[in-house]
């Protein structure tokens, strides 16, 4: 099969700071099930969700709190849930969630599940910010609860197609955006929790950059709103699916909560790789200061 439908499910996350953990985590997955039975029933068969969908961006603030978000990956009951779901609805999901692995370790994580319910293996954010968000006290203060991730750039394949998972701040580093390339990957999800300023510009510049480069498919993930009761700024999203030769195919609101559909056509990676051979004409054996710089 030369084409496959994709969702990108992006959401507003209405529950303010302040309440329990619990409270936020069952909110979102409610939602984000509604959504994805739409994208479902719409076609969709691989359907991605944005950075820790069930909650809010708590890397707003430094609270322990949070900590209590986490949970274990493949075993914890939200993964166990998604599981179902896609095996009741033979699709594939890139399910990002917030990590505990033994005691007290934290990673910023996509589980990603195949049709049939099997959770396939996870990728864990590699790059890590630690950043203010304009002046106050709110920020991407991602390095309080997220360890950088050790697991590689993973590409799954599933029952529709190969797939890689870069998140967020990943967007920023081309290196392992090429490192999916090369492990074959068809199309690469970047579930994302990114506000309106500097970041909006590169929102649309970048992705579609990989996704030349890399001649496959980027699914881009944003959410949507503000975030009380930090208001750090405006989640803008605007998730779009963009082909290997730049051209964005499917493209959500800037306010909504909404699943976004496009279509992945195999016969476009292929035109494009054969007519730019960027990987033909690689030259690694000229590469090996990179790492060292």
């Amino acid at each position: 099969m030369d084409t496959v439908k994709i969702g990108l499910i992006q959401a507003r996350h209405e529950v303010d700071g302040d309440e329990d953990v619990a409270v936020h985590k069952a909110a979102a997955i409610d939602k984000h099930i509604r959504l994805i039975r739409e994208a479902a029933g719409r076609g969709a068969r691989i359907i991605g969700l944005q950075e820790i969908f069930f909650g809010p961006y708590f890397c707003a603030e430094q609270v322990p709190k949070w900590y209590g978000a986490a949970e274990e990956v493949p075993a914890g009951p939200t993964v166990q849930v998604f599981a179902k779901l896609a095996r009741e609805l033979g699709i594939v999901l890139v399910l990002p969630v917030y990590e505990r692995e033994g005691i007290a370790s934290y990673y910023n994580t996509a589980a990603v599940i195949d049709a049939d319910g099997a959770v396939l293996g996870k990728y864990r954010k590699h790059h890590i910010p630690q950043v203010g968000a304009g002046g106050g006290s709110c920020g991407f203060w991602e390095k309080y609860y997220f360890k950088p991730g050790n697991l590689g750039y993973p590409v799954f394949d599933t029952a529709y197609g190969k797939v890689g998972v870069y998140i967020c701040y990943d967007r920023h580093f081309p290196e392992g955006a090429r490192m999916l390339g090369l492990g074959g990957a068809e199309i690469v999800f970047n579930p994302s929790a990114t506000v309106a300023g500097t970041s909006e510009y590169l929102w649309k510049l970048e992705q579609p950059a990989h996704a030349v480069a890399n001649g496959y498919y980027v699914a881009a993930i944003n959410r949507v709103g503000t975030e009380a009761p930090w208001n750090m700024g405006e989640f803008y999203g605007q998730s779009y699916l963009v082909d290997p030769r730049g051209r964005i195919v499917a493209e959500g609101s800037r306010d909504r909560d909404e699943a976004v559909i496009g279509e992945l056509d195999r016969a476009v990676i292929r035109e494009a790789r054969e007519a730019w051979q960027f990987y033909r004409d690689r030259r690694p054996e000229t590469y090996g200061e990179l790492a060292h710089l």
